[in-house]
């Protein structure tokens, strides 16, 4: 399974983004994913997750409201809209999956088994 996350960059605050995320090596439409962020001397954090199917997503409270997660599984992509942005959101973000297809949306990071390379999201004020 390879995860390449792209996207990232360097934008003013109040300023969008919107990541991607390609997956290959498996039936992306069978697994669930999820985008997580580290910033620095932080521990990685859970930012969003979404269903095999995309019917249902779940977000960090901190960017509930601004953030919105899809998938795309005709192109084998998972998306991460974000509006809005704060100094706060600045970190390198991933995207991830479990090793077991379907199951329910996962927002620990120790249901995940597979990681992206990571893409750096940078937020000036």
């Amino acid at each position: 399974v390879q995860l390449q996350a792209s996207g990232g960059g360097l934008v003013q605050a109040g300023g969008s983004l919107r990541l991607s995320c390609a997956a290959s090596g498996r039936t992306f439409s069978m697994y669930r994913m999820g985008w997580f962020r580290q910033a620095p001397e932080k521990e990685r954090e859970f930012v969003a997750a979404i269903s095999w199917s995309g019917g249902e997503t779940a977000y960090a409270d901190s960017v509930q409201g601004r953030f919105a997660i899809s998938r795309d599984n005709a192109k084998n992509k998972m998306y991460l809209q974000m509006n809005s942005l704060k100094r706060e959101d600045t970190a390198v973000y991933y995207c991830a999956t479990p090793r077991l297809a379907y199951g329910g949306i996962v927002t620990d990071s120790r249901g995940y088994d597979y990681w992206g390379q990571g893409t750096q999201v940078t937020v000036s004020s």
